[in-house]
């Protein structure tokens, strides 16, 4: 070994660091060289060309269907009814952007299709550089304007303005959701292919591809009704439901008074009320609490509640029939139709009824009511409406028909005032039950319904033939002489100042309610409620958009529980008492104001 050698040789000893390799100097170096080289080849060309037609799910997105997947995005963000969380943000962003890109994407190939010459590799370059350099800054800039939107909208509906809004976490669930929905896509694009392919072995080729496409088509739709929709979606929320169904809430006990449904002497057992019939019946008021508020005497309400499965002794072919059937008996039991007013009140998809309504109606009257219910369902009001919305309407409407012929009995002097009430699922059974709002002024001494959604019959002929200059939010119908529509109903149900005779129906709608304003025409037709003037809790920087203001509502329904009365599908202390039922036998000033905190001074005023 020369001197040189010995020279140039690493120090060993102690303490000296070991030879870690002869490429460790140039590797980290190297690498970050081979990054940059990477990103400098991708900035000068910033998209791939698949090298065969047979990359089906291995291949570059189309730079029309990604632009405009990233122009649905960025229309999602604009604000709609009510505040909604990030995440949600997020669902709502990747589900309009793959909306979006679908879209862009039949267009591109029907542009391909008709234009056989395409742009140019340099045309091509130049706008895939210009997306990647415009489109995140502007995706960027527009969530964080988004949550400045928010918190606006929180403003004008009662909540703190504080908002937490993750801009990197929405980006990355729109992308997730954006990148899955393309990746099914492609996937199903694949097995149709493989499947012609194969028939085209058997079978003539058109015969082939109109075969292939056809089975690919039925096996889609059959995977997303029968086996995602009907054994997912659907299964797990009844089995859900089915199990709550079974509870009770923490409190309620099972009632002592003999005039309400489960307690001594009842035709239905505690048991078999269900998780709504056992709150709506064990929470009732007694007759000294109702004293003891009115300083007068008082009486045992009246509620009765038929649940969905009526005992086998009353059973029969038509189900309904049998539930209204025993709900009269139920109610003769009860002495039911001796008092001042009798309630039919539609229930929602769970079979809830507002307690809120029972009891203002109830220390109005000092327990001179009573209240009657059906349970068509326990399904969650969203399930309901998708599976077996009409038999809301058809079950109402057989109690309503056997409380009426059971009403015709009496003497004209001797019957109770009947008063009708419902709150969204439920106020679409009261107005299916009558069909027309003249049916229903005929049918009834008064009315109260909450948030009916869109397809509910009255309020949608209310709303088209609104007298000229009422916005649909707060129509007036004829002069508002027999209905009147409230948000704040100290204030709308003032207005007008003519007079407002019997029998009266209240309508409280908020303008914000997305149950209310949710309809399949949102896909393609800009709506009513957007026009000017907008509603008293909707931001003006709301914008119609095709597409993206469905899904921005469908999500608002979700958190349409978000927010306080009288906002979203909050009604709360915005309604008490059926708006047709006469004013309350006279009583002490502290009365009234415990009224007043049970329901609102407002409908008292209006009834």
């Amino acid at each position: 070994m020369t001197s040189t050698d010995r020279n140039t040789r690493p120090d060993r000893s102690a303490g000296a660091p070991s030879d870690p390799g002869p490429d460790t100097e140039t590797r980290t170096p190297g690498a970050a060289a081979g990054a940059a080289r990477r990103c400098l080849a991708f900035a000068r060309r910033p998209y791939w060309d698949r090298p065969s037609p047979a990359y089906r799910v291995r291949r570059w997105p189309d730079l029309t269907a990604l632009l405009l997947a990233t122009v649905f995005f960025w229309s999602s963000l604009s604000p709609s009814l009510v505040p909604r969380p990030w995440y949600l943000q997020g669902v709502v962003g990747g589900i309009t952007a793959a909306i979006g890109y679908a879209l862009g994407s039949t267009l591109a190939w029907l542009f391909r299709a008709v234009v056989r010459r395409l742009p140019g590799e340099r045309i091509r370059t130049r706008c895939w550089q210009a997306y990647w350099l415009l489109a995140p800054l502007a995706s960027i800039w527009l969530i964080s304007e988004s949550a400045r939107m928010q918190r606006r909208l929180r403003v004008l509906q009662d909540l703190p303005p504080s908002l937490t809004w993750h801009t990197p976490m929405i980006a990355l669930i729109a992308l997730a959701l954006l990148a899955l929905a393309l990746l099914l896509a492609r996937l199903v694009r694949l097995g149709a292919v493989t499947l012609i392919r194969l028939l085209g072995r058997l079978l003539p080729r058109p015969v082939a591809y109109a075969t292939g496409a056809l089975l690919t088509a039925l096996a889609v739709l059959v995977g997303v009704r029968d086996i995602v929709y009907d054994r997912g979606i659907v299964d797990l929320a009844d089995r859900i439901a089915a199990a709550t169904n079974g509870g009770t809430k923490a409190g309620v006990e099972r009632p002592v008074s003999r005039h309400v449904s489960g307690g001594p002497g009842s035709l239905l057992g505690w048991d078999s009320l269900g998780y709504e019939g056992r709150n709506f019946t064990g929470s009732t008021p007694s007759r000294a609490a109702l004293t003891a508020w009115s300083g007068r005497p008082s009486r045992d309400p009246v509620r009765v509640y038929v649940p969905s499965t009526p005992p086998v002794a009353f059973a029969d072919d038509r189900p309904f029939a049998a539930q209204a059937a025993l709900a009269v008996r139920e109610l003769d039991r009860t002495g039911a139709f001796d008092r001042a007013v009798l309630a039919v009140a539609g229930t929602t998809g769970t079979g809830w009824v507002d307690p809120n309504v029972a009891e203002a109606l109830e220390y109005m009257y000092r327990g001179d009511t009573a209240i009657v219910a059906v349970q068509y369902s326990y399904l969650p009001s969203w399930v309901s409406f998708l599976v077996d919305k009409e038999k809301a309407g058809r079950a109402t409407r057989a109690l309503l028909d056997a409380v009426r012929a059971r009403l015709d009995t009496l003497p004209a002097d001797r019957r109770p005032k009947l008063v009708v009430t419902g709150e969204s699922l439920g106020a679409y059974a009261v107005e299916a039950s009558f069909g027309t709002v003249d049916a229903l002024l005929a049918g009834t001494d008064g009315a109260l319904l909450m948030g009916p959604p869109d397809f509910s019959p009255i309020s949608r002929e209310i709303r088209r033939d609104r007298d000229p200059g009422s916005p649909v939010w707060r129509p007036r119908y004829e002069g508002g002489s027999r209905v009147r529509f409230g948000q704040f109903p100290a204030a709308d149900l003032a207005r007008p100042a003519a007079a407002w005779r019997h029998p009266r129906v209240v309508y409280l709608q908020n303008a914000s309610d997305p149950v209310v304003w949710w309809s399949p025409a949102l896909l393609l037709d800009r709506p009513a409620w957007l026009s000017d003037p907008l509603g008293p809790d909707i931001t003006p920087e709301i914008r119609w958009f095709p597409f993206v203001t469905f899904w921005q509502t469908s999500v608002d329904m979700a958190v349409s529980y978000g927010v306080d009365a009288p906002h979203g599908h909050r009604y709360g202390a915005g309604g008490r008492a059926p708006g047709g039922a006469r004013r309350p036998p006279p009583g002490p000033r502290h009365a009234r104001r415990h009224a007043g905190e049970v329901g609102t001074s407002a409908d008292l005023d209006t009834i």
